[in-house]
């Protein structure tokens, strides 16, 4: 007599994975895992909550993380239809005039015609050159308000070197701003 016999005895689960495999269950399970689950939370449509220092909801069925740029990104986006005339926006065409008129294209011509034969582009014309330029001035009062009150007096180079700078006055930085605003001021009409 050999030495040879299996002195191994098999368990429950061996016998059950052998079995699948013969009958073709490749992935059923031969045992069942027990352990923590975390309770799941169920949200629907249009729910906001926190979770990981994050705020979320669902829109349109799908996930989404709620960001600071979210509006910003409603702006700039180009919807399906026109706001005005409910037709079909063109990106070649309609995206420049709905991001600045909230229209498309058709839509704006339409408008401007229409103002032609009342006799009022021109005033139109004016009030917008007129509002693009208090945008600039705007802009421009703001960036020169953030330089005279930054305190940096050192640039670094592009060689790692830093360099102090000392010589334009605060004072000669309002006198330009000023002159600045008057040629400004001088351009609209």
């Amino acid at each position: 007599m050999s030495d040879n016999v299996l002195k191994k005895e098999f368990q429950q689960k061996d016998v059950q994975r052998l079995r699948n495999l013969m009958q073709g269950k490749y992935g059923e399970k031969t045992s069942v895992g027990t352990g923590y689950t975390k309770q799941q939370e169920f949200h629907e449509e249009g729910d906001v909550w926190e979770a990981d220092g994050r705020s979320w909801t669902i829109k349109n069925g799908i996930k989404q993380n709620i960001t600071k740029l979210d509006k910003a990104k409603e702006s700039i986006n180009l919807p399906l239809f026109c706001p005005c005339c409910s037709n079909v926006m063109k990106p070649h065409l309609d995206k420049r005039f709905y991001l600045q008129y909230k229209r498309c294209f058709n839509c704006q011509v339409d408008f401007e015609s229409d103002l032609r034969k009342k006799g009022l582009l021109e005033e139109y014309e004016k009030f917008v050159l007129n509002s693009d330029i208090d945008g600039i001035i705007n802009d421009f009062n703001i960036w020169i308000d953030e330089e005279i009150n930054e305190a940096n007096t050192s640039y670094v180079t592009e060689a790692g070197d830093v360099e102090r700078w000392v010589g334009s006055s605060k004072q000669k930085l309002l006198e330009n701003k000023e002159e600045t605003i008057k040629y400004l001021q001088s351009l609209k009409k």
